[in-house]
């Protein structure tokens, strides 16, 4: 995009800035230009005069996404088609029976027209069930396809597994069916991936919850929304209800300045409890990089009681990552192993880095030379000297909490690694 035609279309709204259209169109040339922030600013100038405008509304939510703003695109698009439909709603209620409309989108008409044009009530029967708002899965992944991370597979079972797999027995001693288990460790160490090994296990459906899957910018909506997730995961147990990223959503109360924030907290730990049985079958799976910063009430007995340290892969983890990462890719006498044993303390996303980098250097050769060449060791050589591992950050923030916030030895786990790697 041609600067100066930005400029001068800039320029045009300066001297006009009541001029919805042209302030609009100056968004999309932004946009255009990769400059998402800009466009973002002249969206909410017409919308602080115009919160209804559709147009702005998308060009406003693609302008945030595109800035790394998920939450605030997420609201956008929640308003624009909130309006969408009562706008196409209040078009065509001239033309169809009020009772043939709903306030929700998508539910199943409680009438039907006769084949004498005459509108008649739906019997329960007739109505097609309500389709689920929240999508589960059925994970065929197990523990068995996570190499290596032994010591994370025994404490896991130990943990989690085991007592859930003996219902007989956890009834025989008064335990409850429910559970709620906290992954926690650095960042790319595959959390996501050994909680849906842990549904496959339990042969569990698997409910997995983001931040954008709860929040809302409507007051009390978000706690709705928890509620409706939490509802889905009990009609459809046994289920697994992963929070991912639990941090953001379950922040300490005493770090949230917002109301709203803390009410979501309360909400979690209302439908984490549960009233009577409602949770047996509901196992709760959450993940976070900063275990320090989740509310301690969600760590309290009953609910995320139990953590588990999720540390980087282990040297069989990382050989089977490689291997994975480049078996459709041309390779020649590559030696996995090796690279394995030189690639200590990289997480699984540090791993994968490692081959897009070394796939990329042969790429860049290969077009060089006009002809295409196998991906080999030297290329893996060349890209270990520039990739390092990720993770150190992490631990030396996180050894001040082992140290001076391990109250009841949560962090007992993280401290034994630590010494036993000498970075304390």
């Amino acid at each position: 995009m041609d600067p100066s035609i930005i400029a001068a279309i800039q320029t045009a709204v300066d001297n006009e800035p009541g001029n919805v259209a042209l302030r609009l169109h100056l968004a999309s040339l932004l946009l255009e230009a990769g400059r998402p922030e800009d466009a973002l600013a002249q969206c909410a100038a017409v919308l602080a005069n115009q919160p209804d405008h559709l147009d702005a509304l998308e060009k406003a939510a693609l302008a945030a996404e595109q800035s790394g703003d998920t939450l605030r695109a997420h609201g956008y698009r929640r308003l624009h088609e909130s309006l969408s439909w009562n706008r196409a709603k209040s078009l065509i209620e001239d033309y169809v029976p009020s009772e043939t409309l709903d306030n929700t989108p998508g539910e199943p008409p409680r009438v039907r027209i006769d084949e004498e044009g005459m509108r008649v009530p739906l019997a329960e029967e007739e109505r097609e069930p309500e389709p689920e708002a929240w999508e589960t899965e059925k994970p065929e992944t197990t523990l068995k396809d996570v190499a290596g991370m032994a010591e994370v597979k025994r404490r896991l079972n130990i943990a989690f597994l085991t007592p859930m797999r003996n219902p007989d027995m956890m009834r025989l001693y008064g335990k409850s069916l429910r559970g709620g288990l906290l992954l926690y460790g650095p960042p790319g160490c595959g959390k996501t991936f050994i909680a849906r090994a842990a549904a496959g296990e339990l042969g569990a459906k698997f409910l997995t919850v983001g931040l954008t899957d709860v929040v809302d910018m409507w007051l009390g909506q978000s706690e709705k929304n928890l509620h409706e997730i939490f509802e889905t995961a009990r009609r459809q147990k046994p289920c697994v209800l992963f929070f991912d990223e639990i941090d953001a959503l379950g922040r300490k109360r005493s770090l949230s300045r917002e109301s709203a924030g803390r009410g979501v907290i309360n909400q979690l730990l209302a439908e984490m409890d549960g009233v009577g049985d409602a949770n047996d079958g509901v196992f709760v799976l959450a993940a976070t990089n900063h275990p320090w910063d989740v509310d301690v009430a969600l760590r309290r007995p009953g609910r995320l009681d139990r953590t588990l340290l999720v540390l980087p892969p282990d040297a069989a983890a990382r050989e089977a990552i490689l291997r994975a990462r480049m078996q459709n890719r041309p390779t020649e006498k590559i030696d996995y192993a090796w690279i394995a044993s030189k690639t200590e303390d990289f997480s699984g996303a540090d791993v994968s880095h490692l081959c897009e980098s070394a796939s990329e250097l042969a790429m860049e050769d290969s077009l060089a030379q006009g002809s295409a060449r196998p991906i080999r060791m030297e290329d893996f050589k060349r890209a270990m000297k520039e990739v390092r591992a990720s993770v150190r950050p992490w631990f030396d923030t996180a050894k001040n909490y082992a140290l001076f916030a391990n109250e009841g030895g949560v962090y007992d786990d993280l401290l034994e690694y630590l010494r036993a790697r000498r970075m304390m």
